[in-house]
């Protein structure tokens, strides 16, 4: 395994990436530098960029914490990732993973194009050794207070046993590093309990995963576990996972609004609502998707974190929060030792089964 090189405090931004692109990762990047002490590398069209950043005092390169690299093009949300990543090399996404490839950054943030993203994070700063497939990881509320590890959750709608078995243990070393969970329990998502339920995919991953000794594995969990924080990393495909993803999002949304309706339904549920404000403050707080601001992509050779497409500044500041938290806690380098370790007892056994 190499030596980490030391950490730049620099990470880089793609400023084109979101819905409403450049103000939230403007916003979001003078945030972050002021409040974590992090300076943000922004990549993107200096036409479309530059404007808003004077608008925010922003004169030279460094002012504020902020330097600006050109990148002429834009991969877009609707583009074909297959001939979008190769032709537009002088994208947002390829300049600004470059730049990370490149030692000049510790990370990469964008909100833009997921299947882009990842397909440059793996041409461009390529995998971890030993890793087949990066995955996407995202933090899920749970009624105990401690996040669940919910990977993968979009990075790769079809997967084979191995891959499973692969992210089983980039979540454990992650959920390890950032999350501080000291012997996480794993669990392999089904549709029962019992190691005979589920499809062909989770028949085949629940032995691989229940002999890598290195992990707490708990064996399979249901839907209905998601958000109890019973387990601290649950495993699926990314196509399973982001649709997971996705439904709990909407539904988190859905409550927000019905419990707003019914407390402003009456004279006596306003007065209760006035008294419980800090309560529901709390609530939405912690059903934020921006908190986290974004899933990190497990895998790769450097930190990317990927965020939504309808990310606010909010939601640009946290990801690159993650990004300083993943480089000063030494997940990489976690994930990197926990597949190499995990190589050399049992690992290429389990490859020649599957």
């Amino acid at each position: 395994m190499k030596t980490a090189r030391p950490l730049t405090g620099k990470v880089v931004v793609d400023a084109m990436g979101s819905d409403h692109a450049p103000h939230p990762e403007i916003d979001g990047a003078i945030a972050a530098a002021r409040d974590l002490g992090i300076r943000v590398i922004l990549v993107g069209k200096p036409e479309i960029v530059l404007p808003e950043l004077r608008r925010c005092g922003w004169r030279k390169q460094g002012d504020k914490g902020i330097e600006l690299v050109e990148a002429a093009e834009v991969i877009g949300m609707d583009e074909s990732v297959a001939t979008s990543v190769r032709r537009k090399k002088k994208s947002s996404l390829r300049v600004g993973a470059r730049l990370v490839a490149d030692g000049h950054a510790d990370g990469f943030v964008s909100a833009g194009n997921t299947g882009a993203a990842m397909a440059t994070a793996k041409m461009v700063i390529g995998m971890l050794p030993g890793v087949d497939r990066p995955a996407l990881a995202a933090q899920v509320p749970t009624k105990s207070g401690r996040p669940t590890l919910l990977l993968d959750v979009g990075a790769n709608s079809e997967c084979k046993a191995l891959h499973l078995a692969q992210f089983a243990i980039m979540g454990d070393a992650y959920s390890r590093a950032v999350m501080g969970v000291q012997r996480p329990s794993v669990g392999l998502m089904s549709i029962g309990e019992e190691e005979a339920k589920g499809n062909d995919l989770t028949k085949e991953a629940f032995p691989l995963m229940r002999d890598l000794t290195s992990l707490n594995f708990v064996g399979n969990v249901e839907g209905r576990d998601v958000f109890t924080g019973a387990v601290d990393v649950i495993v699926t495909d990314g196509f399973t996972g982001n649709v997971m993803l996705k439904l709990s999002e909407g539904l988190q949304d859905a409550v927000i609004t019905l419990i707003k309706r019914e407390l402003s339904a009456s004279v006596i549920t306003k007065t209760g609502a006035m008294l419980a404000r800090p309560a529901f403050h709390n609530l939405k707080k912690r059903l934020d998707y921006s908190e986290h601001g974004g899933a990190p992509l497990l895998g790769v050779r450097k930190i990317v974190v990927v965020g939504h497409g309808n990310s606010n500044a909010r939601a640009i500041r946290n990801a690159i929060r993650n990004v300083k938290e993943f480089s000063e806690r030494g997940a990489l380098e976690r994930i990197e030792r926990g597949i190499a370790e995990t190589n050399a007892r049992e690992y290429q056994a389990l490859r020649a089964e599957a």
